[in-house]
């Protein structure tokens, strides 16, 4: 009887592992997406949401403090970007941090609302670390972005918007 008792307890317990681990994987897939490596959070979501088990608002905050969270690493490189621009692993071509640096320069912390842009958005969260953005408000603006882009994909992807 003890036996059966522990299988329950486990079955019961493996639904939550199996939330615990989709949600972990779409943080995972959404942090690496704005990192080093190329990912696609996007599709992610879309898969989740089109399956219809998890709450919509739940997989956008989801995704969003993945995605937001993994600004704040590019933020932190651009910080120490002189020790490392030149490296192969960089995330950021020279080319590209240079334009991102002076459309920052000309737009200012502004040009942040624009971190959820597929080319380009990267390299802003970083030019915003050259140039000292203090992390409060760079966390601020890129939350609003980012968190803006999902909502407008999940809602898209729900019918709420055509």
């Amino acid at each position: 009887m003890a036996a059966c008792a522990v299988r329950s307890a486990d079955a019961s317990g493996a639904v939550a592992m199996d939330d615990l681990a989709i949600l972990g994987g779409l943080f995972a897939i959404a942090f690496v997406a704005a990192t080093i490596l190329p990912a696609q959070s996007e599709a992610a979501l879309v898969d989740l949401l089109v399956a219809g088990t998890h709450s919509p608002t739940l997989l956008v905050a989801v995704a969003s403090l993945g995605n937001v969270l993994g600004a704040v690493v590019n933020w932190a490189l651009g910080r120490g970007v002189e020790r490392f621009r030149d490296r192969k692993w960089f995330p950021v071509s020279p080319s590209s941090l240079d334009r991102a640096t002076g459309w920052y320069c000309k737009w200012g912390r502004w040009s942040l609302l624009l971190s959820w842009a597929p080319i380009g958005g990267d390299a802003l969260t970083v030019a915003a670390g050259v140039l000292r953005e203090p992390l409060w408000s760079f966390v601020v603006l890129v939350t609003i972005a980012k968190t803006a882009r999902y909502i407008v994909l999940a809602a898209a992807t729900l019918g709420v918007i055509a």
